[in-house]
């Protein structure tokens, strides 16, 4: 899906909606290192190159036994990436709220429990003949109509009259099932953000759902459950490939205007629901979509949709599919069916699928087209299961299921007993933290490093990583110098002086103030980055795809510059960090891994990960999966930085509304606890505002 900077855009008539030491390399404007010899990337470039150097040597493998082995790994690292599956299922409970009789097939208004108190909306359409019929669970994408959608409509009653018995469903979010009781409601962006937390991200709900559905169809007289397909387009097409390849109860798949190749998505704007976190790390798209070999999966691509989903890279992932379905003895299971068209699932597509369909579930014909009669859909109002204003008010919403499952990942976490406890904690969670969610922030042994001199700053330039150079601008402090430095950071706006209000009245204090304008943000932010509410949805999200999430990037950023500035001399034995907004979250993550920060001070930062409302003014950059599954909430994060100091100056809730004082004292009671444990409650400070003069005097 192409993404809109506003809401839903119209494409070809469719709505869519501790550390060793380092080592310096230093050069005067030369770079002597052969190995830095690339000028500075934009942060495109630096994550589409770290793509090349993961699959550039990608090979179709060889064997089927080679193949199996490396099925099983796909499997099993998909569903880690998303936080995996209930053991349990919930019941089904499910209901029928209506029925609409036509003379061919009747369409009925399903709900069933796809997981506790969280319910899905569904039409059934149900041919007007005896037994049990071939099946096909059509999803949705990215029409503002979701099922009710006539797009959506068409394909459901044109493969009704072929004698399928078809479920339309809405995705969680989409359709009945948004926040809002209307239809048209996008689900992603920063409402699909809030389940990055919890390490549940919406793709792999998707996934879920959408095997509770087809639990829900093999209960159905109507349904051979050995007949079973599924079909979508655009993010629909994307549930397709997933689901498909996932749930081996899919006979036959077929995926519209939607399969390209991971690296395609790398500078595309693309929905939360088409993100699995980390999937670059182990896989390209190519081998998703060989897990379904060797059932039968026809690829349909438009001739003039967006780069990401085009002819051309679809073949790239084909080039490898093939030969996985050739391994299977079965190569004429894989097909490409390519349509001059725009981004759509217009009639020739559906033409193609329902011959698709109709050979490998039905075993007729030869998979030509079949054709399709004319038709009328009907009124979406009319197919609602909760028409109007009807929904029940305390209905299941994404950002309220990630509340949920959040406070109950909250409620597992102990609070340590006594000090030694706490240090074993603090030892584990920063690894973990480290690794497991950041993927790794220390700097590199090697740092590439020019300098150049400007009166009365000195700006020290250097290489976070290979491709992606920042600079750090030392200011000296005004007379008379205190000792000191203070390392200031935002997400958002410039810090340099006199710009910044809070640096400024630092510089006057007498201490040395350090601006440093992190990756992907400020003067290097990628145009065209902000979707709606994410600020950084596209770099977020690429980063994301490569399972290296911006905040850990981030937190390298930081920790990097403090080793080049202690180095150089800039940086003495009492280093603070003042952050404001939601670069808070880096600052205390990168002091809760790095002690060389003696004072951390978050200004208006987020308080808490747990929102059940979509985020407002926060960034998807510090919203790495699974942070606070695998270490906990921004408290018990903060917790690590115990004994060094930590302010907090302000916070704010996933709305950006200010905690009261009770608040903030209830939130951060975890770290409070923790700070007594380790005999240092004073370096611990918690205030509902602080002013700039007020936080300068904290810094004494």
């Amino acid at each position: 899906m192409r993404i809109p900077t506003a809401f839903f855009v119209t494409v070809g008539g469719l709505v869519l909606s501790s550390a060793p030491p380092f080592s310096l390399k230093i050069a005067e404007g030369l770079r002597s290192n052969s190995a830095h010899a690339a000028e500075p990337q934009s942060f495109l470039e630096f994550v589409k190159s770290q793509s090349d150097a993961l699959h550039s040597q990608d090979k179709p493998p060889a064997t089927l036994a080679e193949w199996e082995t490396r099925r099983m790994a796909i499997r099993e690292r998909l569903l880690q990436a998303w936080g995996g599956f209930p053991a349990n299922a919930a019941p089904l409970n499910a209901k029928v709220l209506g029925r609409i009789q036509r003379d061919e097939y009747r369409i009925e208004k399903v709900i069933f429990q796809t997981l506790p108190d969280t319910w899905m909306t569904a039409n059934a359409y149900v041919p007007n003949r005896p037994g049990s019929h071939a099946a096909v669970l059509c999803v949705h994408g990215h029409w503002k109509g979701a099922k009710q959608d006539p797009h959506v409509q068409a394909r459901c009653i044109g493969l009704a009259r072929l004698g399928f018995f078809v479920l339309a469903v809405d995705a969680f979010g989409a359709g009945e099932r948004g926040i809002g009781k209307a239809l048209g409601e996008y689900h992603g962006e920063m409402v699909a953000a809030t389940l990055y937390p919890i390490g549940r991200p919406l793709s792999g709900l998707q996934v879920y759902e959408n095997q509770r559905a087809v639990d829900y169809m093999l209960t159905r007289p109507e349904v051979d459950g050995d007949r079973l397909g599924i079909t979508g387009a655009s993010g629909g097409g994307n549930q397709s490939m997933y689901s498909g390849a996932f749930d081996e109860r899919f006979k036959a798949v077929v995926p519209v205007c939607s399969v390209g190749n991971y690296k395609a998505y790398l500078g595309a704007a693309c929905c939360m629901c088409e993100v699995v976190p980390g999937a670059l790390s182990f896989t390209e798209e190519w081998g998703v979509l060989s897990l379904t070999a060797p059932r039968a999966l026809m690829i349909v691509s438009a001739t003039r949709d967006a780069f990401q989903f085009s002819v051309g890279e679809a073949k790239k992932s084909l080039a490898f599919v093939r030969p996985v379905y050739q391994l299977y003895k079965h190569p004429g299971s894989v097909k490409h069916a390519v349509f001059e068209s725009s981004h759509d699932y217009n009639q020739p597509m559906r033409e193609a699928m329902y011959g698709w369909m109709t050979k490998h579930l039905s075993g007729e014909g030869d998979g030509s087209s079949i054709s399709e009669a004319d038709m009328k859909t009907e009124d979406p109002e009319s197919l609602r299961c909760f028409p109007g204003e009807t929904r029940p008010d305390n209905w299941m919403t994404i950002p309220k299921f990630a509340a949920r499952e959040g406070r109950a990942l909250l409620a597992l976490k102990t609070t340590p007993a006594n000090q030694n406890a706490s240090r074993a904690s603090a030892a584990r969670l920063r690894k973990t933290l480290d690794r497991k969610v950041l993927k790794g922030t220390k700097p590199a042994a090697d740092i590439f490093v020019t300098h150049s001199e400007t009166s009365p700053s000195m700006k020290v330039t250097f290489e976070a990583e290979p491709g992606i150079q920042l600079t750090a601008t030392h200011t000296t402090g005004k007379a008379p110098r205190r000792p000191g430095t203070v390392i200031m950071l935002s997400l958002a706006e410039e810090l340099r002086l006199p710009c910044n209000k809070l640096a400024q009245k630092v510089h006057e204090s007498g201490r040395s103030v350090v601006t440093l304008c992190l990756r992907a943000t400020v003067e290097h932010a990628h145009p065209g980055d902000t979707i709606r509410r994410a600020p950084d949805h596209n770099t977020g999200e690429w980063s994301l795809i490569l399972g290296r999430p911006l905040l850990g990037q981030w937190v390298k950023d930081l920790r990097t510059s403090i080793t080049v500035l202690t180095d150089r001399g800039y940086v003495d034995d009492n280093l603070t960090v003042i952050a404001q907004g939601p670069a808070g979250v880096v600052a205390i993550c990168a002091a809760g891994l790095d002690h060389r920060i003696h004072h951390t001070v978050a200004v208006e930062t987020l308080g808490s990960f747990i929102s059940d409302t979509p985020y407002e003014n926060q960034r998807l950059g510090i919203l790495p999966n699974g942070i606070l599954r695998d270490v906990g909430d921004i408290p018990q994060i903060a917790a690590l930085i115990a004994p060094n100091s930590l302010t907090i100056s302000g916070a704010v809730n996933g709305t950006g509304t200010p905690f009261t004082a009770a608040d903030l004292n209830s939130t951060f009671k975890t770290t409070d606890h923790v700070y007594k444990l380790s005999g240092t409650t004073g370096q611990f400070s918690v205030f509902p505002k602080l002013s700039a003069d007020d936080i300068v005097r904290k810094l004494n």
